[in-house]
């Protein structure tokens, strides 16, 4: 919901988890959320970030490492890590 000026007033705004794209509920105490930094050429943080969250059930079911290899593989941020056929 936003107010007058256009500002976002909610309480809580739900998460959708990166690699299944679920919403994460107020209630899933075991999600994450992850901020990865942008660099430039000489390795120095640029102050922005991409944000990969995950719900529980996908670090539940040991998927996280390989979801968080993927999604910043096609991000750009990794390079030759995932590949779909093992």
């Amino acid at each position: 919901m936003q107010n007058d000026k256009g500002d976002i007033v909610d309480l809580y705004i739900p998460r959708k988890c990166s690699a299944t794209g679920r919403l994460i509920t107020a209630k899933d105490h075991s999600s994450v959320q992850i901020n990865i930094a942008d660099v430039d050429e000489q390795g120095l943080i640029t102050g922005t970030y991409h944000t990969f969250a995950f719900s529980g059930a996908v670090r539940r079911s040991g998927e996280s490492d390989d979801s968080l290899n993927r999604l910043a593989q096609q991000d750009g941020y990794l390079k030759n890590v995932f590949s779909a056929t093992h």
